[in-house]
């Protein structure tokens, strides 16, 4: 292998894929990156068993071949280096690094010691969709998910697909967010629906590789799903298990239901947090007249704090306590000027809502003083 790229090409390509490197005892390979040029074009690739990145790259190509070198050694020498040109060089088990006027020897492992990255089997079905589109639907249900080992069927984002419609959810069983997208802003080759599990860390390189201005390419079969996208592939590892059934716990009605302008809310929330505690307990109050939210958190070492928004409020009068970080998330995650907050009291599920868009809600379980 020997070939030619330019400095930024080489250093943008290895920032996309070296986060799925990992250092592993047992299976030293997983924290190189592996180096392969062919096909007139230089690929690089980083795996940790359950994750895989991949990265098209154009340089010159001299010589075709391949090397896995450590990502954090290759990774320190890209980002220091001066000069725009960089010559890379297999030589045995080795990796010449060369520029004008510096040149190093990375000791790697061979390539065919590198796990083989798993393919989908059936490419000819596929789901296509705008980055930017797919990119907002996951970012607003990604923090309702937490890592579990009890329970690793939360610990993704479920992605439901039908041919009219797709749907994002996460959930820690505390929270729950959905996303619903409309047929008119997806196209498909798939005959039928599916359901699949992303992982989070998935979804988090989801989140920060997709870029706005591409299309994006997800194909998927019984073990794992891959994401295509410009010069990049991601493909993962599925969570067994089934996504909890969460539709009987979504409230047909609410015996209370709050308008409040979304930046007054989230203003209270964070100014509570100075007198909320470890705990992060926050209260929310109506108020007799029916035009005031109040915000109450207190902290028996500290103080206490009243904010008072003004809103538009049906029903029965409430006091409910909220985890107040968990509150902020699904609020951020709203588009719109105003926010309809729907509340049944101290023991069943509140959620939050747009005005006049169904697509997506956020449902939040209270805190049982």
């Amino acid at each position: 292998m020997k070939l030619i790229i330019l400095k930024n090409n080489l250093k943008e390509g290895l920032g996309a894929v070296e986060r799925a490197a990992q250092e592993s005892v047992g299976l030293p390979i997983l924290k190189n990156i592996l180096i392969q040029a062919e096909n007139n074009g230089l690929k690089l690739t980083a795996t940790n068993l359950e994750l895989a990145i991949s990265c098209k790259l154009t340089g010159k190509i001299i010589k075709d071949g391949g090397l896995t070198v450590p990502a954090g050694t290759l990774s320190a020498l890209i980002n220091n280096v001066n000069n725009e040109r960089i010559s890379l060089e297999k030589r045995d088990n080795a990796l010449l690094f060369k520029t004008d006027n510096y040149d190093a020897v990375i000791q790697g492992i061979s390539e065919s010691d590198f796990p083989i990255i798993p393919k989908i089997e059936n490419e000819n079905e596929y789901l296509k969709i705008n980055s930017a589109v797919f990119k907002s639907a996951l970012n607003k249900v990604i923090n309702a998910a937490q890592f579990s080992d009890i329970r690793p069927e939360i610990s993704g984002i479920l992605i439901d697909f039908q041919l009219d419609f797709l749907k994002l959810a996460a959930t820690d069983s505390f929270r729950l967010a959905e996303k619903i997208i409309p047929s008119s802003q997806f196209s498909t080759t798939n005959k039928r629906g599916f359901k699949i599990i992303i992982p989070l860390k998935t979804s988090h390189e989801l989140l920060r590789l997709l870029k706005d201005d591409e299309p994006l390419f997800i194909y998927n079969d019984q073990n794992q799903a891959a994401f295509k996208f410009g010069d990049l592939e991601i493909i993962s590892r599925l969570i067994d298990g089934l996504f909890p059934d969460y539709n009987q716990i979504i409230p047909a009605e609410f015996n209370s239901e709050v308008v409040v302008n979304k930046n007054q809310f989230i203003e209270a929330l964070k100014l509570a947090g100075a007198f909320s505690g470890k705990s992060q307990e926050v209260k929310l109050k109506s108020k007799n007249d029916k035009k005031v939210l109040e915000v109450f958190s207190a902290d028996h070492s500290v103080g206490e704090n009243h904010y008072l928004i003004p809103a538009k409020i049906k029903g029965d009068e409430f006091e409910v306590a909220f985890n107040r970080r968990y509150l902020l998330d699904g609020l951020k995650n709203h588009d719109s000027e105003n926010i309809i907050f729907g509340v049944n009291g101290d023991s069943k599920p509140s959620t939050a809502k747009t005005p006049n868009d169904s697509s997506f809600f956020y449902l939040l379980m209270p805190i049982k003083s």
